[in-house]
């Protein structure tokens, strides 16, 4: 039985947790989702959506597939799945009823594609900062700067959030290139980044390389995804990825905004709206530049089967 509904979306068990560890409501996760439906909703419109859902007694789970018995006004898109070797029909929130029937559903962390269903070419990239562990944020902060830095000797620009969780993602709105040229570009700029400070920054993908280094994540971009701007994320007190001012990184930690905080922090302002730059054309240079850079996981494999292989071989 529903205990209320609001743009006919049947809502349920609204003042019970949310899941485990979580120290909210569902409620709590329902009624945020409805206070930044207007600043959230075009983040996700016309991108196939992963969201990664909770439920008391279980691991949160990644789902992409939409939910069987969804409602006929949920509107989906046939995508290929790699991992399963079929077609999926992923959902498409275009409006707050979706939005409401995604929270009512539990399902917290909201992850799109740098593309839109139907339109041939990706719209941005993204660099992925991964603190080491134990660090504080001040040192991602840094690295942000240097992934500034980097897109500005490139002619680029870009707009900052926190991740949700204990980094930042810097974000480049792009336009007119390929995919493959998209990720190639972003290998390259995580290369320019590590390059002004070797000691604070890494592209190494595996965790033994980064020698305590802040982790410049270039595999996001081409088809990867992103958890949404806004989104929640499945940490106690469900923090949001938030967008932050350049010239405020200093002020602000991730913990700063949740569920609770982030409505009252944006007031009548669409803070991500206004701090993404206009699409840009990626410079050749990059492109090229990227081009002559392995893909990060497709290293990281070869190099660890070439390390057990070595490994082996001495124990022979």
């Amino acid at each position: 039985m529903a205990d209320e509904e609001r743009d006919g979306v049947a809502l349920s068990s609204l003042d019970a947790p949310l899941g485990d560890g979580l120290e909210v409501t569902k409620r709590a996760l329902v009624d945020y989702a409805d206070a930044v439906a207007d600043r959230l909703v075009p983040q996700l419109a016309g991108r196939p959506l992963s969201v990664k859902r909770v439920r008391p007694g279980q691991a949160p789970f990644m789902q992409r597939n939409v939910s069987k018995g969804a409602p006929d006004w949920v509107r989906t898109a046939p995508m290929w799945s790699e991992g399963s070797h079929r077609e999926i029909h992923q959902v498409l929130c275009d409006d707050r009823r979706t939005l409401l029937w995604l929270a009512n559903q539990r399902a917290v962390e909201l992850h799109v594609p740098f593309f839109r269903v139907g339109e041939p070419e990706p719209t941005g990239l993204v660099l992925d900062l991964d603190p080491p562990e134990g660090a504080d944020f001040a040192v991602v902060v840094a690295a942000a700067r240097l992934v500034r830095r980097a897109l500005d000797e490139s002619g680029l620009a870009g707009a900052v959030k926190t991740s949700g969780s204990k980094g930042l993602h810097v974000v480049v709105p792009v336009q007119g290139s390929s995919f493959e040229d998209v990720a190639a570009a972003t290998r390259a700029l995580a290369a320019r980044t590590a390059r002004l400070d070797p000691e604070l920054a890494t592209t190494a993908y595996l965790l033994q390389d980064r020698g305590g280094r802040v982790f410049v994540d270039s595999t996001r971009s081409g088809q990867g995804t992103i958890v949404a701007a806004y989104s929640p994320r499945i940490r106690p007190g469900l923090p949001v990825s938030f967008p932050v001012g350049w010239e405020d990184l200093d002020d602000v930690r991730p913990g700063d905004f949740t569920v609770t905080t982030a409505p009252g922090l944006l007031g009548g302002r669409d803070p991500w709206a206004e701090a993404l730059p206009e699409p840009q054309e990626l410079p050749a240079d990059l492109v090229a530049e990227g081009h002559t850079i392995p893909v990060a996981r497709v290293a990281a494999m070869h190099e660890g089967k070439r390390r057990k292989r070595a490994a082996e071989a001495g124990g022979a």
